[in-house]
């Protein structure tokens, strides 16, 4: 896939690491080293995708990621942090963060995660508007559609919400949200004790 992607990192090492696996990928790069250039960049530039770290000075990670938000409201943003804590990442996806990188950053992970992001955002619907119905916020969504797209057979709720740093009700609400928009299937299970587990895969 033919695309362009914007680094934000403070670190020139960090920087130039994120630049080879994305050469090796043949992904186009653009870098800048403060979220205020970032955001300048993206002015002229219009990358398909970007990656931010969440420490940097003047302009964290949080801070770049809502101006970014305020020049385009779908393009894919994913958080580089070696910081895993649930209320960072809530604090992200309210920035309008799409998904996050752990550092140390591991190339295959990386490429992955990008090419997915790139994919689900080309498949997201309306994208002239960050909300697609009154308390659907879009990113969220590109979250769970991006999970489910990754994966090779159907995932319960709770599979689902190990995996991405939303809460189990709103993985819920976003998916009976999926389904009734004909996007998601809902599968039940049934074991043979306990009640039937509801899976869901994309369609």
């Amino acid at each position: 896939m033919n695309a362009t992607v914007l680094i934000v990192d403070d670190n020139e090492d960090i920087r130039f690491t994120l630049l080879e696996i994305c050469k090796f990928a043949e992904w186009g790069v653009y870098e800048a080293s403060t979220g205020k250039a970032a955001v300048d960049l993206f002015k002229t530039l219009t990358p398909d995708i970007v990656l931010v770290d969440y420490h940097m000075p003047n302009w964290d990670g949080v801070k770049t990621t809502k101006e970014l938000r305020i020049l385009n409201k779908t393009v894919p943003i994913i958080i580089l942090t070696v910081d895993e804590r649930q209320e960072v990442a809530d604090m992200f996806l309210e920035a309008g963060a799409t998904d996050f990188a752990l550092k140390p950053i591991k190339a295959p992970d990386l490429i992955s995660r990008i090419r997915i992001n790139l994919k689900i955002g080309k498949l997201t619907e309306d994208k002239n508007d960050v909300f697609v119905e009154k308390g659907i916020n879009q990113n969220t969504l590109l979250s769970i559609k991006n999970y489910l797209y990754n994966q090779s057979s159907p995932s319960t709720i709770d599979e689902i919400q190990r995996k991405l740093p939303i809460a189990y009700q709103t993985v819920h609400r976003y998916l009976n949200y999926l389904e009734s928009k004909g996007q998601v299937e809902i599968i039940t299970q049934y074991g043979k004790r306990g009640r039937p587990k509801n899976k869901y895969q994309l369609i």
